[in-house]
């Protein structure tokens, strides 16, 4: 684990440093209304403690992510009637991380919205998804 930086905007949104609406928190968690949503009711889940990423966040951390995401999941359900959720986190600049503090996002789709995430899934080739799953069990 990494000691909090001056320059993480998610350990200046922590400490209270910077802005935030606020809609969770617990001794290890903080869940804020993502500034840029996707969708309405789009907030992000960051623990307390500063770590760069999904490979880095500490087991307890992210045990605690996972139970306030479920938490602040049930209450976007009852409160805005989302049709279904995307939970994602990004791991590295490939993968469009830009805050390297480990975060989830929580974002209700709602029926008819116009969000597109980067892929549209389609049928694999069978022999491909079994050449990968033996290399995964090797």
């Amino acid at each position: 684990m990494t000691e909090a930086t001056e320059d993480c905007i998610f350990c200046k949104v922590v400490a209270g440093e910077l802005p935030s609406e606020t809609v969770d928190s617990d001794e290890r968690t903080i869940t804020v209304l993502d500034i840029n949503p996707a969708t309405k009711g789009h907030v992000v889940v960051i623990p307390r403690t500063h770590t760069a990423d999904f490979f880095e966040v500490s087991e307890q951390d992210l045990d605690a992510v996972m139970v306030a995401t479920r938490r602040v999941s049930e209450r976007l359900k009852l409160t805005l009637e989302p049709a279904g959720f995307n939970l994602l986190t990004n791991v590295g600049r490939a993968a469009w991380q830009s805050i390297f503090h480990f975060h989830l996002h929580v974002i209700p789709r709602y029926e008819g919205d116009p969000l597109e995430l980067p892929w549209r899934p389609e049928p694999a080739d069978p022999e491909q998804l079994a050449a990968v799953a033996a290399e995964l069990r090797a």
